[in-house]
């Protein structure tokens, strides 16, 4: 009498595998953990497991930092143009509508007068999927008259940066706005308005060198790469090995140059306390 019964042949059997939808999870390049899309969407685009910050999208953020139905957009009408006559592999023409087509916005900002909190404040928003919120002549022209227009109407502003530098197309244009708007920003100052600036990654290069780094305050998303020149060139420059950490939110924090690092799901709060704070 065979003691478990008659032997089977596990070798035929098969298991049918659970069909599950594709793009339902995703890995976070954090922690590595498998994550649920729609918890990570429906917290901001934060990782539910280590609080990664990964990406906001350019209406998220706007829709974030203002208050419902109140944002309307500034200067949307000015567009980029290849002034230089640009060519490579793509033309500049090429790459500017292929990322319009790609994002659904004509450029790298949009600026526009809101409330946030009841506050009438002036808000941008630079949005890295386009160009790499590279910094042309549209972008430094957006700030400015976002800055200019503040001025006039007594608003305070804030910006939200992400930027990997200059635009390359627009050569010796691209670097020139980085003077234009550092000027408008010191005017807005005189005036006695605040300007607040929140750090997102990455925020580097033209961009970190003049109005991501000239707020009353300076405010960073956790874990932002912030710095004028990457590690890989600074540490090849100075043949140092760089500390831990160099460059991101915390770092900066420590050392002086960010006053808050602040997680996204208590941005739009804080703004709306700091902007009460500076009215006072």
């Amino acid at each position: 009498m065979a003691l478990f019964g008659s032997k089977k042949n596990y070798s035929t059997i098969t298991i049918k595998k659970r069909e599950v939808p594709d793009g339902l999870w995703m890995k976070c390049p954090s922690c590595g953990e498998i994550v649920y899309k729609e918890e990570v969407a429906a917290n901001l685009e934060v990782c539910t497991k280590c609080n990664h910050h990964f990406t906001l999208s350019r209406q998220a953020r706007i829709d974030l930092l203002s208050d419902k139905g109140t944002f309307e957009e500034w200067a949307g009408q000015i567009k980029s143009v290849d002034t230089l006559g640009f060519t490579g592999k793509l033309s500049y023409i090429d790459k500017l509508e292929s990322n319009q087509k790609k994002t659904g916005w004509n450029d790298a900002i949009t600026v526009g007068g809101c409330t946030l909190g009841g506050h009438k404040i002036g808000l941008g928003v630079m949005d890295f999927s386009f160009l790499g919120a590279s910094m042309g002549s549209v972008v430094g022209e957006r700030v400015t008259y976002l800055i200019e227009r503040c001025t006039a109407e007594k608003r305070p502003v804030l910006i939200s940066c992400a930027s990997g530098g200059a635009r390359m197309y627009e050569g010796l244009l691209s670097l020139m706005q980085m003077a234009k708007t550092s000027a408008a920003l010191a005017r807005h100052a005189e005036a006695g308005l605040a300007y607040i600036p929140i750090l997102t990654h990455p925020t580097m290069a033209g961009v970190m060198a003049s109005f991501a780094t000239l707020g009353d305050l300076i405010i960073a998303e956790p874990k932002a790469l912030i710095g004028f020149a990457g590690p890989r060139v600074i540490k090849e420059t100075i043949q140092q090995d760089l500390p831990e950490g160099f460059q991101r939110a915390e770092f900066l924090e420590e050392h002086g140059l960010i006053d808050m690092v602040v997680p996204r799901n208590e941005l739009r709060d804080r703004m709306i306390l700091l902007f009460e704070y500076l009215r006072a």
